[in-house]
């Protein structure tokens, strides 16, 4: 594939925050955005030059929108897989779709990166409500329910205590597929977030040290404490060896436990990540530039901090409705992400600040 000119279209799969960030970065260099998303309220298509709404096993709709593309990419991994084995020789697609695959079944991602070395929680696959009796037996409690496939901030997921009736976290999973994981004693949780060209080259930023409240990502910051540095090179080893397995083009984060016996791979995003928001202001590059410099074929950007410290803040739910205080600290770093109504746990915007 050559390298593809500003003035190109890029097809962009889903019509999140993730898209709108995308699409503001590709406009920046000065390639046209086209978002294909089946809610007609998309915050990216706010901002992009084309939009398809369609459904995304809608292969007559997908083909129009591949063929009117340069090269198309994704900002969500549980973009259904079969449909786009159907319009792969329209466009180049980055990632490839084994990465969607492999992310999208949670029993998969742990055996695949077991598979290159990474540590992992102890798991076993649940497939049915005594399957969930001989998991537990197996790994012991506490452990955490979820579900094989979809699910995140902390959705689908059900933690079982000690002693506690099986039967309510199998009703809490909708009796769907599931993996059981035993829980992990750590020390901090943290993301490797790499770039790979087309070329094969691989950067890294620096490592985010992410902090949690209710499943949901709460803060990033870096750099990271020292107890994660020293564990960094390890994580990044494993995440650089998934990407080539993959021949992986884009970015790639990986999150990971910082444990007293190293870092415990807990699983992978195959696009743009939160815990990367920071790197807009706080990297000579941002994960978004550099994704689509990376599908384009593009030189790679400077991964480096262009601060001494960077802190970035989720805003969820009626967080962001303080976007007039937060502006008032002219450090602060605003991003409000269009989205109309704020709900208990729906990630709105990020404010990110800068120490010098």
């Amino acid at each position: 594939m050559k390298t593809l000119a500003p003035g190109s279209t890029i097809g962009i799969l889903g019509g999140g925050q993730l898209g709108r960030m995308l699409s503001v970065a590709a406009a920046q260099l000065g390639y046209r955005c086209h978002i294909y998303a089946p809610n007609a309220d998309s915050v990216a298509a706010e901002v992009s030059a084309e939009f398809t709404c369609a459904e995304d096993d809608d292969v007559a709709s997908l083909t129009r929108f591949a063929e009117a593309c340069d090269v198309l990419t994704f900002e969500f991994e549980n973009v259904p897989v079969d449909p786009l084995h159907q319009i792969e020789d329209c466009a180049p697609l980055h990632p490839p779709i084994a990465a969607l695959d492999i992310a999208q079944n949670r029993v998969a991602e742990k055996n695949f990166a077991r598979d290159h070395g990474g540590t992992t929680a102890p798991f076993a696959e649940v497939t049915d409500r005594d399957g969930l009796d001989k998991a537990i037996a197996e790994i012991g409690a506490p452990a955490i329910l979820k579900t094989i496939r979809m699910g995140y901030d902390g959705k689908g997921q059900s933690r079982i205590r000690p002693g506690e009736d099986l039967d309510q976290h199998w009703e809490a999973v909708a009796q769907q597929p599931c993996v059981a994981e035993g829980f992990v004693t750590f020390d901090h949780e943290f993301s490797v977030i790499l770039v790979r060209a087309r070329d094969g080259e691989i950067r890294f930023w620096d490592t985010p040290h992410n902090i949690h409240v209710d499943g949901i990502l709460s803060v990033s910051s870096a750099p990271a404490p020292t107890e994660i540095l020293a564990q960094q090179d390890d994580a990044r080893a494993l995440a650089a060896k998934m990407a080539e397995a993959m021949d992986y083009v884009g970015v790639l984060t990986c999150e990971f436990f910082a444990t007293q016996d190293g870092p415990v791979f807990n699983e992978m995003a195959p696009r743009v990540h939160n815990s990367g928001h920071w790197t807009i202001e706080g990297a000579v590059t941002s994960q978004f530039e550099n994704h689509i410099r990376a599908i384009c074929g593009l030189p790679l950007g400077d991964t480096g901090l262009a601060a001494a410290k960077v802190e970035m803040h989720n805003l969820i739910g009626a967080q962001a409705d303080d976007w007039q205080n937060l502006l008032s600290d002219g450090a602060n770093h605003l991003h409000l992400y269009g989205k109309g109504e704020s709900r208990p746990g729906r990630k709105m915007g990020h404010v990110t600040k800068l120490y010098f």
